[in-house]
């Protein structure tokens, strides 16, 4: 059995600008890491942060974009684990964008997550997307209001 997370959020800013957030290298390592990502379909890419050895992560997360509908969709897979080629966490995460009330509704859904193996993993991104998705209203605000991060 598996398990998935399931976060959404409005933005008082178009699709436009939420979907620069999900696809720009350089504005998605200001919310969620450092990464070489292109919008490209089939595109293999990686996520790299610091080690977590109390969840079993090296730090590496191995992707491909398995989906890609400009300002609506996008997923990719999602996997990493201890390192030497070991993955133990084998995931998709999916992005929905929605036009609504002068603004975007952003859903995600990241599933897969195993119940047993992956439990520790589940619990810490369950708040952790949230929290980047809230990140990201932050740097959208500030952009919007001409100020600049610190």
């Amino acid at each position: 059995m598996t398990k998935s997370i399931q976060q959404q959020i409005f933005y008082a800013h178009p699709p436009k600008a939420v979907w620069a957030y999900l696809t720009q290298p350089e504005l998605m390592s200001q919310w969620l890491m450092p990464n070489d990502f292109q919008p490209i379909l089939g595109y293999d890419f990686q996520f790299t942060t610091k080690p977590i050895p109390s969840l079993d992560l090296d730090g590496i997360f191995h992707c491909k974009v398995l989906e890609i509908v400009p300002y609506k969709k996008l997923s990719y897979s999602w996997k990493g684990g201890p390192g030497d080629g070991k993955i133990s966490l084998d995931s998709v995460v999916a992005w929905t964008l929605v036009e609504k009330n002068n603004g975007t509704e952003l859903q995600l859904v990241h599933s897969g997550f195993k119940e047993i193996e992956n439990y520790s993993v589940f619990m810490g991104m369950t708040d952790g997307w949230l929290k980047n998705m809230e990140k990201i209203d932050k740097l959208l605000n500030n952009e919007t209001h001409g100020t600049t991060r610190t």
